[in-house]
């Protein structure tokens, strides 16, 4: 763990508080499920991740949601901010706990960030007409 002492105080990066978190929730998940966390985490980050994306464009006076294919590099990024965004708003004590929460709803395909990314593939096939307008 990279840490820092100012006058005997221990200071820690937001990097490695990041890694803290995430290495206890793949503790907790793997506690919890009796598998490997790294596995039930990648299966998890898998359902959540989206395909496609609406974006709005105004064309001609009026503004149309037009689905569009995610980059395959920002795909695993919105995955990511999913499930971290989600956890944020579990009712648990600590942040790897919630994290772990929503890691193992995502890998049962269930939990918010497993919604967001079915809710945002409807809206997708709902404005599919809309398609021949991307650029």
């Amino acid at each position: 763990m990279v840490t820092k002492f100012v006058n005997n105080i221990m200071l820690k990066g937001k990097k490695t508080i990041a890694y803290a978190i995430f290495y206890d929730a793949i503790d907790i998940v793997s506690e919890r499920t009796k598998e490997d966390g790294l596995e039930v985490w990648k299966k998890g980050l898998a359902n959540v991740t989206p395909n496609v994306e609406v974006r709005s464009r105004r064309i001609g006076g009026a503004t149309f949601q037009i689905p569009t294919e995610i980059r395959p590099e920002r795909k695993q990024s919105m995955g990511m901010k999913n499930l971290i965004g989600f956890a944020r708003k579990r009712n648990e004590k600590s942040m790897a706990a919630r994290l772990a929460s929503e890691i193992i709803a995502a890998s049962k395909e269930e939990g918010a960030a497993f919604k967001r990314k079915e809710d945002i593939h409807r809206m997708a096939e709902a404005n599919k007409a809309f398609s021949h307008f991307r650029m």
